[in-house]
């Protein structure tokens, strides 16, 4: 699994028969402690740490929370105030789960973009990149059938909402047997309660075999070059294994000062009122780590060959589904953004636009944002959320169907460094050539 030959030796007896019969000594050695990790990762490489960090803390308070959850459609509203009031503790571990899925995509995000910043998805890592989508998709899915449990306003009509857009591309014949019936009722809720329970353990599950390819084919670095020998590397233990250490201290603060002092700062008013089948909100909106891609969904509001909400539909699984064709797409051989001036600004400009798409998502449809009239009625009329999110919409395929690809073939990377060491070196004040040339040795007294 561990990127390179192993170096455990073992040293008496007992290490040699286990050695011999389960080399459990072998492996956390090659890949805990003598791991070989490029000597100039920054922080955002500790995010996958923390990423694993909140997947411990998601499956251990939701462990817990399934101890006195009801599903069913009549007391899960009602089990979900029992937990907060009457368990000791309840209200703890609920805040903790419930935030802990925004600081879980937080940290998936900040991971994404370093991946898309620094060429993570290039090859040799093809498969670590997809597998890594594919565990952000698994983690979109069990958001969504978490959102649902408790049977909240919010909850059951975001379950009508996505539940019968999926089945406008399928079939209302698979909306009846997602449902279990013919409305979003107590087999869905016993349904969406079961799979939000399972996918974790998916998760689980792909991460190791995203971990193992990262292993086996070695980390990328902000350089975007392969280590050329033992000067470019140092042992995970104890060089990165600190930063890991002190970086989930400071998540945990973060993630502690929310869960105290600001438990609903991600939360909407309707999650507090049981749901009620006759009584539409005024809005609906998803979780604000889903907003980008909801906004992209309505962005959709005309005919074209399809019907727009089956378009829809499908723009919003196409914006999940090309992350998976990245590594294709992008044409450059130069992988870190470090050396890709264009590439650089046009990064920094998609992950704003993600945001306005995320902020775009969670508002309420038809919301004007600069008014150039009105209506017959008096309604303001003018630019509004919906133009918005076209036009986000636009720029994030392009950025992948048009800008990735042809940056390639006309962009004029920067010369890269020799080495990662001599880039360090560099860096460090002990060489002042140029990006391409090697550094100058240390004067040491």
């Amino acid at each position: 699994m561990a990127s390179g030959p192993s170096t455990y030796e073992p040293s008496n007896g007992l290490t040699r028969w286990l050695d011999s019969r389960l080399p459990v000594l072998r492996f956390a050695n090659d890949n805990l402690l003598s791991f070989p990790t490029p000597k100039n990762l920054n922080y955002s490489y500790t995010f996958g740490a923390i990423l694993a960090y909140c997947l411990v803390i998601q499956i251990v308070t939701g462990i817990v929370l399934a101890m006195h959850f009801i599903p069913n459609a009549a007391l899960a509203f009602g089990s979900v105030e029992y937990i907060m009031r009457d368990v000791n503790y309840g209200w703890l571990i609920r805040y903790i789960h419930m935030n802990g899925a925004s600081f879980f995509f937080i940290a998936v995000y900040v991971h994404i973009f370093r991946g898309l910043y620094y060429g993570s998805y290039k090859a040799p890592r093809e498969i670590l990149w997809i597998l890594g989508v594919i565990i952000y998709l698994l983690m979109m899915a069990t958001a969504f059938l978490g959102y649902t449990l408790p049977w909240s306003q919010m909850s059951l009509w975001g379950a009508n909402v996505i539940t019968n857009l999926l089945g406008a591309l399928l079939g209302q014949d698979f909306t009846q047997w997602l449902w279990g019936g013919y409305s979003v009722d107590n087999p869905t809720l016993q349904r969406f309660f079961s799979l939000h329970y399972l996918l974790p353990f998916v998760i689980a599950g792909v991460t190791v075999l995203h971990i193992w390819a990262l292993h086996h084919v070695g980390n990328n670095n902000p350089t975007g070059i392969d280590p050329k020998g033992p000067q470019d590397t140092v042992p995970l233990m104890p060089y990165y294994t600190a930063k890991y250490y002190f970086v989930i201290a400071l998540f945990t603060i973060a993630f502690a000062a929310v869960t105290f002092y600001a438990p609903n700062l991600f939360g909407h008013v309707d999650h507090y009122v049981e749901g009620n089948p006759l009584k539409t909100p005024a809005h609906i909106a998803p979780e604000w780590y889903l907003g980008a891609f909801y906004a992209m969904l309505r962005a959709v509001d005309f005919n074209f060959i399809l019907d727009s909400k089956v378009l829809g539909v499908l723009v919003m699984l196409g914006a999940i589904a090309i992350l998976f064709l990245v590594p294709w797409l992008d044409t450059s051989k130069v992988r870190s953004a470090r050396y890709r001036p264009v590439y650089w600004w046009c990064f920094w400009i998609f992950v704003a636009n993600f945001a306005v798409l995320s902020w775009a998502g969670l508002q309420p449809a038809g919301t004007v944002l600069f008014q150039t009239g009105a209506d017959a009625d008096g309604n303001p009329v003018g630019f509004n959320i919906t133009h918005l999110s076209q036009i986000g919409t636009v720029f994030y395929f392009g950025f992948f169907i048009v800008i990735m690809p042809l940056l390639g073939l006309f962009e004029t990377p920067r010369p890269l460094p020799d080495s990662i060491a001599s880039s360090v070196l560099k860096k460090k004040g002990g060489a002042g050539a140029p990006e391409g040339a090697a550094a100058a040795p240390e004067t040491r007294v």
